[in-house]
């Protein structure tokens, strides 16, 4: 608690951050957790999650992140209507601003579905940042397209995760801008080295390919598991939380590996001794606008790439030639084989020139920059103008 009182005295006269997220705070350490750290440096930052169900009465469950964002998770018991579990998140909600003295917050929304319960409150300048089309994703609401289109009404500034959500979605909103996820180069960076291997992937063998991230509809699991059969002398590494999807469907073989989620900071560790990272995302509703955080960070350390056909991964990586783009598990092995025998030294300065222009701190600036103009309605500066025609012209189809 310290530590947030000391940014809350320290920030001056700029507004708290009131997140409303679908993803949890400790889930996978991505966009938003890259952002809203960034926030939390300058302003105190909150993150209301979605309610965990189970418990006996409804309360509200709080904890700092390390990173000074405090995280409140409503607890509500099961078989609620849902103008139950509306009412309790919204009497929650209220008493945790008045218990933290929160007024007039920015509120800033990764899901529309928090409306119900937060469209009451008097935001200084409201901030929809859409990572993903989640109308799109399995299970997803009946209501979630009318209420993100409520969301859209009440945003100052609207936010895309990707190029394709930009395109999808430019005509629903006056002050909409493209922003793809960045990278943490230094951090990624460290995998070029030689690291002390994880002991659950010390004794793999080579050539070992991996991939890191949710293990979800958005996985072609047929995909993996044919070039596991396809090449039974490589060894493939799957890192990641398994969610949505019943484990039991997961391809096995003895050369395919499922090692479980891993921390942010542990990634550069098993990244180091991969040969290849791998993107076998399915092409489906899920899949049509994503722009995958793992793009750039792959590239920061240093590994060669093979991806299916994401349109925000070929444009721009695949057509700079920085991402192999393959269309079936032949294809993979056709991919890999190529990137095994390329040399690294020719293909790594122009990563670093393209990651150059590619960092979260440059994307939070912009981001920061825009939700300042829309609270205020003054103009961004001039110089701020120009950095972003720079990014824009400097990489073309994916910059900022």
């Amino acid at each position: 608690m310290a530590r947030l009182e000391t940014t809350r005295a320290a920030r001056g006269n700029l507004a708290d951050l009131l997140c409303f997220s679908h993803l949890r705070w400790n889930f996978v350490f991505q966009r938003p957790q890259h952002l809203l750290s960034r926030f939390a440096r300058e302003r105190r930052v909150f993150f209301f999650e979605e309610p965990v169900y189970g418990t006996a009465g409804s309360h509200l469950e709080e904890s700092e992140s390390r990173e000074g964002v405090r995280v409140a998770t409503p607890h509500l018991p099961s078989g609620l209507s849902e103008t139950q579990i509306i009412a309790l998140q919204r009497g929650l909600l209220n008493a945790f601003m008045a218990e933290h003295e929160i007024e007039r917050p920015i509120t800033w929304y990764y899901t529309p579905m928090a409306l119900p319960f937060s469209r009451h409150l008097r935001a200084r300048a409201t901030a929809y940042d859409c990572m993903d089309e989640l109308s799109g994703f399995r299970g997803a609401p009946a209501s979630l397209l009318e209420l993100e289109g409520e969301l859209l009404d009440r945003a100052d500034v609207v936010f895309t995760g990707g190029v394709s959500l930009y395109e999808a979605k430019q005509h629903l909103h006056r002050n909409i801008h493209a922003c793809p996820s960045s990278v943490d180069t230094a951090h990624f960076a460290r995998a070029r080295g030689k690291l002390p291997a994880p002991p659950d992937q010390a004794a793999l063998r080579h050539p070992l390919l991996g991939f890191f991230g949710v293990v979800d509809e958005r996985l072609d699991l047929a995909l993996v598991g044919s070039l596991a059969a396809l090449r039974p002398d490589w060894d493939l590494v799957i890192l990641g939380p398994v969610v949505k999807i019943d484990p039991a469907t997961l391809p096995r073989a003895p050369n395919l590996h499922y090692l479980g989620s891993k921390a942010y900071g542990d990634l550069p560790n098993y990244l180091s001794g991969w040969d290849v990272a791998l993107m076998p995302f399915a092409l489906n509703e899920s899949t049509r606008f994503i722009s995958p955080t793992k793009t750039p960070e792959y590239l920061a350390a240093g590994k060669p790439v093979v991806s299916t056909r994401i349109r925000d991964v070929e444009r721009p990586y695949g057509e700079l030639g920085l991402v192999q783009i393959a269309d079936s598990a032949q294809d993979f092995v056709s991919a890999i084989a190529g990137c095994l025998a390329e040399d690294a030294a020719l293909r790594q300065p122009r990563v670093e020139a393209f990651l150059s222009h590619n960092s979260w701190d440059d994307t939070w600036g912009r981001m920061r920059g825009l939700l300042e103009s829309a609270a205020t309605g003054k103009p961004i500066k001039p110089t701020e103008s120009r950095r972003i025609s720079v990014l824009r012209q400097s990489s073309p189809g994916e910059q900022l």
